[in-house]
């Protein structure tokens, strides 16, 4: 067993405490934005588009009653003049009544899938949002002790250490005088 480690480079050490730091700083952001990332998408689905498209349907359903209305009356007119341009405008508030109606149910769907397939996703990064917290943040604390450690182990056996020249069996210096 040697008499003392063989400690190459304490800043090496250092340096991957530092470079554990930026890593752990990096990838709390990009966590906190995957996380803010979904929330928007939940929030515009939930509550933007859903608002959205309820006040289109009630916008669309009321051009679809003034529509009827119009091909009523013209029918029930006195003037023997043509419903078709009524007809055909009561046939598009129509088809828009049931487009606004088929997005809400849409809507309703993506609501349901979004939280089944986001809340599973979401679990597993705040999981890995603790780790980085917790145990990255003990990695960092114990790399910065080890390296404490290390300096003054470095600092104690410098001062004992010999400089004078090794010795071979023989006597001589090694690489003087032949």
């Amino acid at each position: 067993m040697a008499e003392r480690a063989q400690v190459s480079s304490v800043e090496a050490v250092e340096s991957f405490r530092a470079d554990l730091i930026v890593f752990q700083s990096r990838v709390r952001a990009v966590l906190e934005e995957a996380c803010d990332e979904v929330l928007r998408a939940k929030v515009w689905v939930q509550i933007d588009r859903r608002r959205y498209w309820k006040a289109e349907a009630r916008r669309r359903s009321g051009t679809l009653e003034k529509a009827r209305a119009d091909l009523s009356s013209a029918r029930l007119s006195q003037f023997n003049e043509s419903t078709t341009l009524q007809s055909v405008m009561v046939q598009r508030a129509e088809r828009a009544d049931r487009e606004a109606r088929a997005k809400i149910a849409v809507l309703k769907k993506w609501d349901r899938e979004l939280e089944n397939r986001t809340d599973p996703l979401l679990k597993l990064v705040t999981q890995l949002q603790w780790f980085i917290a917790g145990d990255m943040a003990h990695a960092v604390a114990y790399l910065a002790k080890a390296v404490r450690t290390l300096e003054a182990y470095a600092d104690v056996v410098q001062p004992g250490a010999s400089t004078a020249p090794v010795k071979t069996k023989t006597g001589a210096n090694s690489g003087r005088g032949k």
